[in-house]
Protein backbone atom coordinates (compact mmCIF):
# COMPACT_ATOMS: atom_id res chain seq x y z
CA UNK A 1 0.00 0.00 0.00
CA UNK A 2 1.02 3.56 -0.88
CA UNK A 3 0.06 6.77 0.78
CA UNK A 4 0.49 9.81 -1.34
CA UNK A 5 0.68 13.78 0.07
CA UNK A 6 -1.35 16.41 -1.68
CA UNK A 7 0.55 19.26 -2.81
CA UNK A 8 0.88 22.28 -0.43
CA UNK A 9 -1.90 23.93 0.90
CA UNK A 10 -4.59 21.49 -1.04
CA UNK A 11 -6.76 19.11 0.63
CA UNK A 12 -7.89 15.84 -0.73
CA UNK A 13 -11.62 16.46 -0.21
CA UNK A 14 -11.00 19.62 -2.34
CA UNK A 15 -9.22 18.53 -4.90
CA UNK A 16 -11.86 15.08 -4.93
CA UNK A 17 -14.93 15.86 -3.56
CA UNK A 18 -16.81 12.47 -3.98
CA UNK A 19 -14.04 10.24 -4.38
CA UNK A 20 -16.35 7.09 -4.91
CA UNK A 21 -17.47 8.28 -8.17
CA UNK A 22 -14.28 9.37 -9.21
CA UNK A 23 -12.87 5.73 -8.35
CA UNK A 24 -15.39 4.36 -9.83
CA UNK A 25 -14.99 6.08 -13.31
CA UNK A 26 -11.17 5.45 -13.62
CA UNK A 27 -11.47 1.99 -12.61
CA UNK A 28 -14.86 0.45 -12.13
CA UNK A 29 -17.51 -0.31 -9.75
CA UNK A 30 -16.59 -0.56 -6.26
CA UNK A 31 -17.33 -4.16 -5.08
CA UNK A 32 -16.25 -3.44 -0.94
CA UNK A 33 -14.46 -1.66 1.75
CA UNK A 34 -11.15 -2.65 3.91
CA UNK A 35 -9.57 -1.24 6.19
CA UNK A 36 -6.14 0.18 6.25
CA UNK A 37 -5.03 2.38 9.11
CA UNK A 38 -7.97 2.75 10.77
CA UNK A 39 -9.70 4.37 7.65
CA UNK A 40 -11.85 2.30 5.64
CA UNK A 41 -10.75 2.19 1.60
CA UNK A 42 -12.53 1.31 -1.36
CA UNK A 43 -12.37 -2.03 -2.97
CA UNK A 44 -12.30 -2.95 -6.83
CA UNK A 45 -12.56 -6.58 -7.17
CA UNK A 46 -12.92 -6.66 -11.31
CA UNK A 47 -11.45 -3.44 -12.19
CA UNK A 48 -12.39 -2.67 -15.48
CA UNK A 49 -8.69 -3.05 -17.12
CA UNK A 50 -8.14 -6.31 -17.09
CA UNK A 51 -4.51 -5.27 -16.44
CA UNK A 52 -5.59 -5.28 -13.02
CA UNK A 53 -6.59 -8.20 -10.47
CA UNK A 54 -7.42 -5.89 -7.46
CA UNK A 55 -7.69 -2.01 -6.71
CA UNK A 56 -7.58 -1.03 -3.12
CA UNK A 57 -7.76 3.24 -2.93
CA UNK A 58 -8.88 5.92 -0.41
CA UNK A 59 -8.67 8.55 2.09
CA UNK A 60 -6.49 7.75 5.50
CA UNK A 61 -7.33 9.86 7.67
CA UNK A 62 -4.55 10.98 10.42
CA UNK A 63 -5.32 12.97 13.60
CA UNK A 64 -4.23 16.50 13.14
CA UNK A 65 -2.49 16.04 9.96
CA UNK A 66 -3.84 16.65 6.20
CA UNK A 67 -5.24 12.96 5.12
CA UNK A 68 -3.35 11.16 2.68
CA UNK A 69 -4.29 9.21 -0.43
CA UNK A 70 -3.52 5.15 0.22
CA UNK A 71 -3.79 3.61 -2.99
CA UNK A 72 -2.64 -0.56 -3.74
CA UNK A 73 -2.64 -1.46 -7.80
CA UNK A 74 -2.33 -5.32 -7.60
CA UNK A 75 -1.65 -6.24 -11.21
CA UNK A 76 -2.15 -9.21 -13.14
CA UNK A 77 1.12 -11.59 -14.15
CA UNK A 78 1.96 -10.21 -17.61
CA UNK A 79 2.53 -13.90 -18.75
CA UNK A 80 -1.44 -14.57 -17.74
CA UNK A 81 -2.74 -12.26 -20.26
CA UNK A 82 -3.79 -12.61 -23.96
CA UNK A 83 -2.46 -10.01 -26.67
CA UNK A 84 -5.46 -8.39 -26.39
CA UNK A 85 -5.06 -7.79 -22.85
CA UNK A 86 -1.56 -7.01 -22.94
CA UNK A 87 -2.79 -4.05 -25.21
CA UNK A 88 -4.77 -2.44 -22.32
CA UNK A 89 -1.38 -2.38 -20.30
CA UNK A 90 -0.50 1.47 -21.72
CA UNK A 91 -4.12 2.38 -20.74
CA UNK A 92 -3.43 1.55 -17.11
CA UNK A 93 -0.68 3.08 -16.77
CA UNK A 94 -2.56 6.18 -18.23
CA UNK A 95 -5.40 5.53 -15.49
CA UNK A 96 -3.42 5.37 -12.83
CA UNK A 97 -1.48 7.94 -13.14
CA UNK A 98 -4.27 10.45 -14.21
CA UNK A 99 -5.90 9.51 -11.16
CA UNK A 100 -3.30 10.25 -8.89
CA UNK A 101 -2.12 13.81 -10.61
CA UNK A 102 -6.01 14.36 -9.94
CA UNK A 103 -5.93 13.76 -6.51
CA UNK A 104 -2.91 14.65 -5.31
CA UNK A 105 -2.10 17.75 -7.67
CA UNK A 106 1.84 16.05 -7.98
CA UNK A 107 3.09 14.54 -11.15
CA UNK A 108 4.75 11.15 -11.53
CA UNK A 109 8.01 12.72 -11.25
CA UNK A 110 6.94 14.33 -8.36
CA UNK A 111 5.91 11.77 -6.60
CA UNK A 112 9.07 9.82 -7.47
CA UNK A 113 10.69 12.77 -5.49
CA UNK A 114 8.27 13.24 -2.59
CA UNK A 115 8.86 8.96 -2.07
CA UNK A 116 12.08 9.27 -2.09
CA UNK A 117 12.63 12.01 0.23
CA UNK A 118 10.47 10.16 2.64
CA UNK A 119 12.46 6.97 3.03
CA UNK A 120 16.00 9.53 2.90
CA UNK A 121 13.72 11.17 5.91
CA UNK A 122 12.73 8.31 7.84
CA UNK A 123 15.07 7.07 10.95
CA UNK A 124 13.87 3.47 10.64
CA UNK A 125 14.75 2.69 6.81
CA UNK A 126 17.96 0.96 7.07
CA UNK A 127 19.52 1.74 3.59
CA UNK A 128 22.26 -1.58 3.88
CA UNK A 129 19.18 -3.63 4.37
Amino acid sequence: MKEYKMRRGEYLEERIPDLKASIEEYFGPVTGTEEFKGSDLYVIGEPSNPVFERIVVGAVEYSGKKDKLAVDFVERNPAELSPDELEAAGDAVSKKNEFLLEATGRDAKSRRESMKRAVEDDPDHDVDA
